[in-house]
């Protein structure tokens, strides 16, 4: 088993200014994702997956490729829109990028053993790494996937609103439902509103569970996935911002028993760059978190 870890990356970021995804956040102007990688390579994961645009890609392989040769194998994956089932047709007025499962999709030929997923720009602590690799080692590779999940308070922004996928759980911590929640602005008490899609407004609890975008598969996530993507196509493909997310995919294959879905809680204060005012706080966590012992001052040093 290589545990591998595919790193969504192909965003623009239009609410920050630029690619945030390569932004120095550390002193020696680490990003992010350089930590990310770093937990991901202690923890045991063995491959390392991005997902970028081929705008970019480029730039990537200029930045990563030298400090991580030799520490962990690396491949390069670029997301298109064209990037389609055999049969699909795209629309040519479509500008919007398919979403996050459409990213993982595309990994398809390049990962053959249990695989993690994360966004390029949220930090989640060097536990969930662990607690993942853990979790593929005692799973049956035709078992259960898992989502971690973070409380809601560790995981708002003051300058914007954010999207978070809102989980329920039952009693055997297995996912019921996740909720894509476009949108939710921070209010009194660590709580969360935002409007559903009945335009109502839905108000979260500070410690509702949600979903960051990290998420443990098997290789059996492909095949599945492409046929609802191909059924996706098919009844919104002609709509222009339409998107193909991985909470609706899972949501399926819930709903249809295809698979169960294993709800790893996280306490850690999660962090990410939204929006610019961002940054000066994610500056300072990495700075604490340096100060604490958990990073060396030059991390790849």
């Amino acid at each position: 088993m290589k545990p591998t870890l595919i790193i969504l990356a192909a965003g623009m970021g239009s609410r920050y200014g630029g690619l945030k995804q390569l932004d120095g956040f550390g002193p020696n102007e680490e990003a992010i994702i350089d930590y990310s990688i770093y937990d991901a390579i202690e923890a045991g994961f063995e491959k390392i997956v991005f997902i970028v645009r081929s705008s970019f890609i480029n730039e990537f392989r200029s930045i990563f490729s030298p400090k991580l040769e030799g520490k962990v194998e690396l491949v390069y994956v670029t997301q298109e829109l064209d990037a389609l089932p055999a049969g699909m047709t795209l629309n040519p007025k479509r500008e919007k990028p398919w979403g996050t499962a459409h990213a993982v999709l595309v990994a398809k030929d390049a990962v053959q053993d249990p695989f993690a997923v994360i966004n390029a720009d949220d930090y989640y602590g060097p536990e969930a790494y662990s607690t993942l690799v853990n979790y593929f080692k005692k799973t049956d590779h035709n078992n259960d996937y898992a989502v971690v999940s973070y409380y809601l308070k560790n995981t708002l922004s003051d300058y914007g609103t954010v999207n978070r996928g809102v989980c329920k759980k039952d009693d055997e911590d297995y996912l019921v439902d996740i909720v894509e929640a476009i949108g939710i602005e921070k209010i009194e008490g660590a709580k969360g509103k935002y409007r559903d899609s009945d335009n109502q407004e839905v108000i979260l609890d500070a410690d509702t569970l949600v979903s960051m975008n990290m998420f443990g598969f098997f290789p059996d996530f492909f095949e599945k996935t492409e046929s609802y993507f191909v059924d996706f196509l098919q009844n919104r493909g002609d709509e222009l911002k339409s998107e193909f997310f991985i909470p609706k995919v899972l949501d399926q294959m819930i709903e249809s028993s295809f698979k169960k879905v294993k709800v790893l809680e996280s306490p850690s204060n999660w962090f990410g760059v939204t929006y610019q005012e961002d940054k000066p706080f994610v500056v300072q966590k990495i700075q604490d978190l340096i100060a604490s012992g958990v990073y060396k001052e030059n991390l790849w040093g």
